[in-house]
């Protein structure tokens, strides 16, 4: 009531009851809300809501940074660098990078982010932002790995060295491991692998961007002659992908067997001439061989019809290996008909030199020769 009395006192307006009601809600000082300096001073706007500060945040002199010498990236393109410099000029780094601080060089490594720190330089920046993060050794491989493979970031051969670095460094784990530990598929990772098979210029291709990872494909499983003249033919006239594999395909089967391997020139006529539309040519049949048991037998016809007793023994050995049937007119003249009739059916190609016909034919004529000459 002492409290009531005073608040009549200070204000002799107010009525009792109104005086009652407020000393009955007023709040003891010792239950009175209390802030902290940092309350005072924390940002209460709409936009901070949701938001707090990240203590490793910072911005730091380019003097103070340096690139990773392990990262996976190897190759970086100069114009794509020139590009992103020039836009840092104008709008500065929009996304910050990160990096670990070295305490026994007193540095910080990028972990993620050399390119926009190259860039940087190369725009002249003095400062970047950056987020400071401590990483494992062992762990930062793969944040790499897993910040560019699968973002398709890397280029095929870069990131086919690094899951090979990775790999060593897991302890020579198994593949399926290495897949697991960067979060792609097995059958993605032996993709990525496939590309250190490929000769040096498709390699460079690569790294350079002239040739992307899945064109690579069609150039796996060619010949060295067919790798080049189908890698040249994709790079000059950037060939699709599918149609890229389906030349290396059809140009697999049109090379005849026996051809050089290392044979560019066959193999990038073939590949116009599949390109422009144009039937394979086929095969040329292989040459007879001496052994071959049709040469045997033309070879002993033609020196038995000019030698003599042990030629025309010569011959009779042979028939008897081959088993031939003794003499019959009828079956003479049924096998010319028969033959006749095959050649009637037999394209032009084929009896030109190295023509699938061409070969027996010229050993039966040259026997023929040497038949009727002689009975001539």
């Amino acid at each position: 009531m002492a409290s009531a009395t005073a608040a009549l006192a200070a204000d002799p307006t107010a009525s009792p009851e109104d005086v009652l009601v407020s000393s009955a809600t007023a709040v003891p000082a010792s239950r009175r809300k209390r802030f902290t300096v940092d309350a005072l001073f924390a940002d209460h706007r709409p936009q901070a809501v949701g938001v707090s500060d990240l203590p490793t945040a910072k911005e730091i002199r380019l003097e103070r940074i340096e690139g990773d010498p392990d990262q996976p990236r190897r190759h970086f393109d100069p114009a794509k660098l020139a590009e992103l410099a020039a836009s840092i000029a104008i709008e500065g780094v929009l996304q910050p990078i990160v990096v670990r601080y070295d305490a026994a060089r007193d540095v910080y490594i990028v972990v993620h982010g050399e390119r926009r720190l190259r860039a940087s330089r190369q725009a002249g920046q003095s400062a970047i932002p950056a987020i400071v993060r401590e990483v494992p050794e062992d762990r930062r491989l793969i944040q790499q790995l897993m910040e560019n493979v699968v973002r398709d970031d890397l280029n095929a051969v870069d990131r086919a060295a690094a899951l090979r670095s990775l790999k060593t460094q897991l302890g020579d784990a198994p593949w399926e491991q290495v897949a697991e530990a960067v979060g792609i598929r097995r059958s993605r990772l032996f993709q990525l692998l496939g590309t250190e098979k490929l000769p040096l210029a498709a390699l460079e291709d690569l790294r350079a961007g002239r040739l992307s990872e899945k064109q690579s494909r069609a150039l796996q499983g060619l010949t060295p002659g067919q790798q080049e003249a189908l890698r040249a033919a994709i790079v000059v006239d950037n060939l699709p992908a599918e149609e890229a594999l389906r030349l290396g395909r059809a140009l697999k089967a049109a090379t005849p067997k026996g051809t050089d391997p290392d044979d560019t020139v066959s193999a990038t006529a073939l590949l116009v001439g599949l390109r422009n539309g144009a039937a394979a040519p086929p095969p040329p049949a292989p040459a007879i061989g001496p052994d071959d048991p049709l040469a045997l037998l033309l070879s002993a016809l033609a020196a038995a019809a000019t030698g003599g007793r042990v030629e025309r023994a010569d011959l009779a050995r042979v028939a008897d290996a081959q088993a031939a049937p003794p003499h019959d007119p009828d079956r003479v003249q049924g096998a010319v008909h028969a033959l006749a009739q095959a050649l009637a059916r037999v394209p032009a190609a084929d009896l030109r030199p190295g023509g699938a016909a061409y070969a027996p034919l010229a050993a039966l004529a040259g026997t023929l020769d040497a038949l009727l000459g002689h009975g001539a």
